[in-house]
């Protein structure tokens, strides 16, 4: 292992940061909706339409899982760089259309393209910076992915909370959507998001390509260059000697080689934990605050200072994760949050089957994202990251993320309808009965990856996986 002075940590921390910024966006374009939701229903007059209410939310999703089918081809062919490149180029565009639009068509139109940029970014990023990493600091740096998340989080929900008037408790919906939240505040919701994406668009023309793609292309002058200015010129020849003994098998086709025996038992761990991180259920309260909140016995404009509290949790317990990832490992924490949720969520059922409102349902609440902040948020991203094997790893990866956006779409499409038929309290008891399956899941199956090369990684959960 190499010490720290040998590596060039300024110029690695800059690369990962500016990848990162598509976990920015990724989270600002997530989270936007769900300040925005309380005036553009009003607008649009669908605030007893429970269905198209679930579609508006979570049509981005759809692009989502569009941009993650497409990334394994588009990684594999164009590298890291080019796909990231236009994921910031439709986070600009769809940030800009979606405050435009005055017709439900075209407001999904935008949604869907932000959501295609999510979904590439979410699937590339947490890639590039993982192959780029030094192994000991590799899951602080993926999780600097989660930690830009995080803040894109935060930062929607401050400006959204910024730009809302207050509302009046008696307005009708009608009054709401004639004021000046309901034609022109949830606009410049969506517009905000415009600056970052721009900057994110140009920056990532000025990031190296990733030595492990340039390594499977047969571009080893540059890959030594790139490992050589990361940790020097030892660090660059045992990461090349590592890339090209990880590329010493047959030559096959990605999409075909993933369907290997060897490689189905890791495809189906990432797969699992992807889904499992959307159906624990905390995004529920991102997406659908004022349901979880006005549940709780709160309003409108209490409903978007809450959110702003639940954004701050998240962001300090992500700096929390940052720090014992790679010192409490991955494995632990993962279990650590799904039995965390299980226990909060149960706690959280039985408060809303008593009619217990105020502060308690909040701090719940509270407690819950805190959980998931330092555990399934950024350790399933780093997991992800990590377990699938080099020749692969690109359509690995996005086949996981699909079904990450796939059951997110599951997930949010369906907390309106759950929420009418099982009440706030049924719903989160389901929940909580999934994170009991994934803790069990979880236990059974991962091992720890936490100072491991990925070719270390590849070689333990592949080549000598037990379960061949």
């Amino acid at each position: 292992m190499l010490v720290k002075d040998k590596l060039n940590f300024k110029y690695i921390l800059s690369v990962s940061l500016v990848s990162a910024l598509g976990g920015l966006l990724f989270g600002y374009d997530w989270v936007v909706i769900g300040g925005a939701k309380p005036f553009y229903e009003r607008y649009f007059d669908i605030t007893q339409q429970a269905s198209l209410q679930g579609w508006l939310v979570s049509c981005a999703l759809v692009g989502c899982t569009l941009g993650a089918i497409g990334s394994g081809r588009l990684t594999t062919a164009l590298g890291r760089k080019k796909p990231l490149i236009i994921s910031a180029f439709l986070f600009t565009v769809s940030a800009i259309g979606t405050g435009m639009v005055n017709t439900l068509p075209w407001f999904i139109v935008y949604r869907i393209m932000g959501g295609i940029g999510i979904g590439l970014a979410s699937t590339i990023s947490p890639i590039y910076i993982a192959e780029l990493a030094p192994s000991q600091y590799r899951g602080r740096l993926v999780s600097l992915n989660q930690l830009t998340i995080v803040i894109g989080i935060l930062a929607a929900q401050i400006i959204n909370f910024l730009i809302a008037e207050p509302v009046v408790e008696s307005s009708t919906d009608a009054q709401i959507a004639a004021s000046w939240n309901g034609q022109q505040g949830w606009r410049w919701m969506f517009w905000a998001e415009a600056f970052p994406a721009l900057t994110f668009f140009i920056l990532t023309f000025f990031i190296p390509e990733s030595p492990r793609w340039l390594g499977q292309r047969g571009h080893w002058p540059e890959v030594r260059q790139l490992l050589s200015r990361i940790g020097g010129a030892e660090y660059a020849k045992a990461g090349q000697e590592e890339i090209q003994h990880s590329l010493l098998q047959p030559k096959r086709n990605s999409g075909s080689a993933i369907l290997e025996k060897k490689n189905r038992f890791i495809l189906l761990i990432g797969i699992v934990l992807a889904v499992f991180q959307q159906w624990c259920g905390i995004n529920v309260v991102f997406n659908y605050a004022d349901e979880v909140f006005s549940a709780a016995g709160y309003s409108i404009s209490d409903a978007l200072f809450n959110i702003v509290i639940t954004g701050v949790v998240n962001l300090v317990f992500t700096f929390v994760a940052i720090r014992t990832i790679d010192q409490w490992g991955r494995r632990r924490l993962l279990l650590f949050g799904s039995l965390g949720l299980a226990i909060t969520y149960s706690l959280l059922s039985v408060c809303y089957l008593a009619d217990v409102k105020g502060v308690f349902a909040l701090s719940l609440v509270l407690i819950g994202i805190a959980v998931y902040a330092m555990s399934l948020a950024p350790v399933t991203w780093v997991v992800l990251s990590e377990i699938f094997p080099n020749r692969i790893r690109g359509v690995a990866m996005a086949v996981a993320t699909t079904a990450l956006w796939i059951a997110s779409f599951v997930l949010t499409y369906t907390f309106p309808l759950l929420n009418s038929s099982l009440g706030t309290s049924g719903t989160f008891f389901l929940y909580s009965s999934i994170c009991l399956a994934g803790f069990l899941f979880i236990f059974r199956t991962l091992p720890e990856t936490k100072n491991k090369s990925l070719e270390e990684i590849e070689k333990e959960l592949v080549i000598e996986n037990p379960h061949d």
